[in-house]
C-alpha cells in the first residue's frame, strides 16, 4: 500500500512539475492547485508561511520529478535499443532502483528547510496530508471505473 501511495504521489508530483515547466493542462493545473490548497488548509498555513513554504515545496517537487524523469529516460533508451548490453541494463536498473533513495534524499534536504518555516505538528501534518490527497485521488479514480 505504501508503494502505491508513493507511486501516486510521484505521478502527481511529476505531472505537476512537468506541466509547470511546459504549460499546464487543465487537469494537471487543477490537480496541482488542489494538492497545494489541501496542504495550505490542512496545515493551517499563515500567509507568511505560504509565501515561504510553497515555493520550496514546488522546488522539491521539481527536483523529484527530474530524478524520475532521468531514470525513465534511461529506461526508455534501453527499450529502444535493438541489442542492449548488460551494462546498459545495469545502468538503467540502477537508476530506476535508486529513484526512491534520491527522492528520500531530496525530501530530507527539504525537510530541514521546511522545519524553519513549519511547526513540528505542521511537518507531521504535511506527510499525512500528502498521503490523504493520494488516497482521495485513488478513490476518485476507482469510482470513475
Amino acid at each position: 500500500m505504501k508503494r502505491i501511495v508513493s507511486i501516486v504521489i510521484l505521478i502527481i508530483a511529476i505531472t505537476a512539475a512537468a506541466t509547470a515547466q511546459n504549460g499546464r493542462t487543465k487537469f494537471a493545473t487543477d490537480m496541482y492547485q488542489a494538492k497545494h490548497e489541501m496542504i495550505i488548509q490542512e496545515l493551517g498555513l499563515t500567509q507568511t508561511q505560504q509565501k515561504q513554504f510553497m515555493p520550496l515545496y514546488e522546488q522539491m517537487e521539481r527536483e523529484i520529478y527530474q530524478v524520475n524523469r532521468n531514470a525513465r529516460a534511461l529506461a526508455g533508451e534501453i527499450e529502444k535499443k535493438t541489442n542492449p548490453t548488460d551494462r546498459d541494463y545495469e545502468v538503467a536498473a540502477s537508476a530506476l532502483s535508486n529513484t526512491r533513495l534520491r527522492e528520500g534524499e531530496i525530501e530530507a534536504k527539504y525537510f530541514e528547510k521546511f522545519s524553519k518555516i513549519l511547526s513540528k505538528k505542521q511537518l507531521f501534518q504535511l506527510k499525512m496530508t500528502e498521503a490523504k490527497f493520494t488516497r482521495e485521488m485513488l478513490a476518485k479514480k476507482r469510482n470513475k471505473k
